[in-house]
């Protein structure tokens, strides 16, 4: 018996090194491809008119800054879109304001009022891509609590150049607005997830840094898959992966998002992230939950292996150890890879981050217990909560039921505003909108 349990455990440990090395090998990918296309920012974007969208809801940490990024594209033919759910809403005075000081962008104000069976997000996306003028050849999107480079919509449109894509899509990277153990969980845990993106996303798309060519957006009916759901860009993911549209990943669309939660607060976001994957796209969440706890009961593994062997088994203790001793030190050579990065992606903050840069590097396998712990609470239950709507989900991730709750998520005010810049383009006022 003791033959099978020590077989056993050799297996599990060889797998696991394997899993850590080929982890180690792709992430080294990611840094190797994100500063190749780095070094190339001056590609440029083919012809025709973007439609910039931005749904926004509440006043996100840093809303002013990250909206005034958005209007400082340095692309020369795109028009911006906020949507907003009622004129209530406190981001509209931050929004009116933008919109007048920059007078040379093309903007408008859509008040896409209350969902009723869908998400607010894709209420707000459907009712704001309702009536597309002629002339719009590209539709692009980006979230409020995002801040864009100067460059982000023209790399993103470059792709478009050379490629038959359905999309081209960035992923967010956290920025801790305190050094705190919960901002610090959240931040490793999302590095990780990042790194495993590479030329391709595997069809996945993040809603909040992307871009679609208008006929795709068309062919593939985007606008009446989304009716009824809560999550606008796994749905993208859904049907472009069905029309067999390839979606790449772009680097220089990576965009840095403030993040700042409580510990119940940081919680409630993983799960809702797995939770809407186990809805939308459940192949991969099952991949996830699968490879988080095959991580965690490794380590586990070892622990178990090592008090086996001081009690007395047949195993000698140093073989756990060393077990364990290689496992982390390949975890921590993915952590200081991707952290490279940030002198990639964001030196301007890399000072800020410094202590978050450490965090990941030495101990992320606590990031790791926290995306189990995620994926695993979210194997329960059909209800979301998200930004102050409790979502019902039914079969399929329809919507059956929302509650509207009492503003009780903490928001930041906005800071580190952006200097203004001159006008550059003519102006094409596009005034206040309800949608009906």
């Amino acid at each position: 018996m003791d033959a099978y349990w020590v077989g056993a455990y050799a297996v599990v440990t060889v797998v696991a090194v394997v899993q850590a090395f080929l982890l180690g090998l792709q992430t080294w990918e990611h840094r190797r491809y994100a500063r190749s296309c780095m070094r190339a920012i001056h590609r440029q974007a083919p012809p025709g008119r973007v439609a910039l969208f931005a749904p926004c809801k509440g006043l996100d940490v840093e809303l002013e800054g990250n909206l005034r990024a958005v209007l400082e594209q340095d692309h020369d033919d795109f028009e911006v879109t906020f949507i907003v759910e009622s004129l209530d809403d406190p981001a509209t005075e931050v929004i009116r304001r933008l919109i007048a000081e920059y007078p040379g962008v093309a903007t408008r104000l859509v008040v896409a009022g209350q969902a009723t069976n869908c998400g607010q997000k894709v209420h707000n996306l459907r009712a704001a891509t309702a009536d597309l003028r002629d002339d719009i050849r590209f539709l692009a999107f980006i979230d409020s609590d995002a801040r864009p480079r100067p460059e982000w919509l023209r790399l993103l449109l470059s792709r478009f150049n050379f490629s038959h894509l359905g999309a081209v899509t960035g992923y967010r990277w956290f920025a801790p607005e305190r050094t705190s153990l919960v901002n610090l969980l959240l931040y490793s845990l999302n590095c990780d997830v990042m790194s495993l993106l590479g030329r391709s996303s595997y069809y996945l798309i993040w809603g909040g840094s992307w871009v679609i060519r208008r006929d795709v957006f068309q062919y593939i009916g985007l606008r009446d898959a989304w009716k009824g759901t809560l999550s606008d860009d796994l749905v993208a993911s859904q049907v472009l992966r069905r029309a067999r549209l390839p979606v790449q990943f772009e680097p220089a669309a990576v965009v840095a998002s403030p993040v700042n939660y409580d510990t119940a607060g940081m919680l409630s976001f993983v799960r809702r992230q797995y939770m809407v994957g186990r809805h939308y796209t459940p192949d991969w969440w099952t991949f996830a939950l699968a490879g988080s706890s095959f991580t965690i009961f490794t380590f586990l593994a070892q622990w178990a292996a090592l008090g086996w062997a001081l009690a007395g088994g047949p195993l000698p203790a140093w073989v756990p150890v060393a077990a364990a001793t290689a496992l982390y030190a390949m975890y921590v050579y993915r952590g200081r890879t991707r952290q490279d990065l940030v002198a990639t992606y964001f030196p301007e903050r890399a000072a800020e981050m410094a202590a978050a840069l450490h965090f990941d590097i030495w101990l992320n396998p606590l990031g790791m217990v926290v995306n189990w712990m995620g994926v695993f609470a979210s194997m329960f239950g059909r209800q979301i909560t998200w930004r102050n709507i409790r979502y019902k989900m039914g079969s399929r991730g329809r919507i059956v039921g929302l509650e509207r709750l009492p503003n009780a998520e903490p928001q930041l005010p906005a800071t580190l505003p952006f200097p203004a810049p001159a006008s550059r383009k003519a102006a094409h006022d596009m005034p206040v909108k309800k949608a009906g």
